[in-house]
């Protein structure tokens, strides 16, 4: 295919070169009433290109095709059969690829590390969970992706399954054996989803980890906008096989999705692809080495442990995605949190994510020598001044059998029961009727449905403690719980 061709950026081009007036939808005119006080900040461009696909992009009759020709050149970039635009980011999209495999009282093999988008899924479409548990890293308590044996023995004791949802990189860069899921999948005649919001980069180099259409996955769900040079809510759905049908996939989409697409997310989208296509290869070959000077450096600095190749070796893991890099600090007497607080207070520098333990900051095929000395120089300078920072209280971090609830009801059947506040401490041995997500990452410690224990209770009030934030709880200080009434 012809991958100097971008459908959408051309039709966007086109439309601004007619001068069309429209008079429907966007109100803004494509920008003429927009406050010139948000265009100060904004910029023109912004809603200049702000245009519906119907009657603006392309006609009432969809003749030219434009954002499906533009989705069949990204399928051929990535090795895909099919592929689906969302501009809905990939937490809408995680949805529609699991009601896209199994409804209302279907099962369905989910690995826990799960975001809280699949969580919500699983409330929205009454699937029942099989969780299928995490691979637990006691040492750095972390949480990197289920074994290939772990599903095998999940899709034993449940034949019934409809199919498995892995998610692979996780927020810290540990990858999954995808194709050893994979073939434990298609030996049970089920599909793999694989919810591959952080891997958009990864068909594009051979030195990054396997991308999930090479090794054998059904479905995977991309954020461009993660690690890509796409906008914010940039999804891509990618499909090969008939294990999923592609039909059935659009189907749920336009039953989930808005019909109210944005051009911009389309055409960043569009030019992303064409531009990894053409150079790809070279950017991200840079970005390849610009993050193993930066982890050699950040290893060499007192109180600061890279995680890093060793986790492979050790077994915790199937593959690290080097453009990861996450960075113990618990050494210099800190949590992540505090770290990312302190950086951004006095190095205007924001981090990826933060937890309890660690920090991590992603580099993409948009750093330069700039961005690389930034890190690095914000980081000594965190080394140098850990000591003059409060020492919070420890976080009660617990074992991982732990963290193994139970599920004693469906996660829909929790969240719309009747329930009540109880204080956290007389929580234990109920059954939880809310998502409790620490975020980010924004992994569920409770979910809906699942039995509370004291280990919990205990690693959410220190953690809150300690400046943890637990936005989707009712009670985001966790001195109370939202528990299923007796």
């Amino acid at each position: 295919m012809d991958h100097s061709r971008v459908p959408v950026l051309e039709a966007l081009r086109e439309f601004r070169r007619r001068g069309d007036v429209v008079y429907g939808p966007p109100g803004h005119r494509q920008g003429r009433g927009v406050d010139p006080r948000v265009l100060d900040v904004v910029g023109e461009g912004v809603f200049a290109s702000d245009v519906l696909s119907l009657n603006g992009l392309d006609d009432r009759r969809q003749s030219q095709g434009v954002v499906t020709q533009a989705e069949e050149l990204m399928a051929d970039a990535v090795g895909a059969e099919h592929a689906f635009f969302s501009t809905c980011g990939s937490s809408l999209s995680v949805k529609t690829a699991m009601l896209a495999v199994a409804g209302p009282g279907e099962k369905l093999l989910v690995s826990r590390n799960a975001h809280k988008s699949v969580v919500a899924a699983l409330i929205v479409s009454g699937v029942e969970p099989v969780w299928v548990h995490p691979n637990f890293d006691s040492e750095r308590h972390l949480a990197h992706p289920p074994e290939p044996d772990d599903v095998r023995r999940a899709l034993r004791a449940h034949p019934d399954a409809k199919g498995m949802l892995l998610i692979t990189p996780t927020d810290w860069g540990s990858c999954a054996d995808i194709r050893g899921v994979a073939e434990v999948c298609h030996d049970g005649d089920v599909p793999l989803i694989v919810d591959e919001a952080w891997g958009a980069h990864l068909p594009f180099h051979p030195g990054l980890p396997a991308w999930g259409m090479d090794v054998g996955a059904d479905l995977v769900v991309t954020s461009v906008h993660k690690m890509g040079g796409a906008v914010e809510q940039s999804s891509v759905f990618h499909l090969q096989g008939d294990r999923v049908s592609p039909k059935v996939l659009k189907q749920r989409e336009d039953l989930l999705g808005t019909t109210s697409s944005s051009s911009l997310v389309y055409a960043t989208l569009d030019g992303w692809r064409r531009q990894m296509v053409e150079q790809g290869h070279d950017l991200l070959d840079a970005a390849l080495h610009r993050a193993a000077r930066i982890r050699e450096t950040v290893a060499g600095m007192p109180g600061l442990r890279v995680m890093g190749q060793e986790v492979v070796d050790e077994g915790m893991t199937a593959e690290l995605d080097p453009l990861k890099i996450t960075i113990d600090v618990r050494e210099l007497g800190i949590s992540g949190m505090q770290a990312t607080e302190w950086l951004r207070a006095h190095c205007h520098v924001d981090f990826a994510a933060s937890d309890t333990c660690r920090i991590n900051g992603q580099i993409t095929h948009s750093d330069d020598e700039r961005t690389e000395t930034l890190f690095v120089d914000t980081l000594r300078r965190l080394v140098e001044h850990a000591d003059d920072m409060e020492r919070r209280p420890a976080v009660r971090l617990p074992e991982p059998p732990a963290l193994e609830l139970e599920q004693a009801m469906l996660p829909r059947d929790a969240f719309f029961a009747a329930a009540e506040h109880v204080p956290a401490e007389k929580a234990v041995g109920r059954i939880a009727a809310e998502m409790i997500s620490p975020y980010p990452p924004g992994v569920p410690a409770v979910a809906p449905g699942e039995v509370i224990t004291e280990p919990v209770v205990d690693y959410l009030t220190s953690g809150v403690a300690a400046g943890m934030l637990i936005p989707d709880a009712a009670d985001p200080t966790a001195r109370t719980l939202r528990v299923t009434a007796r």
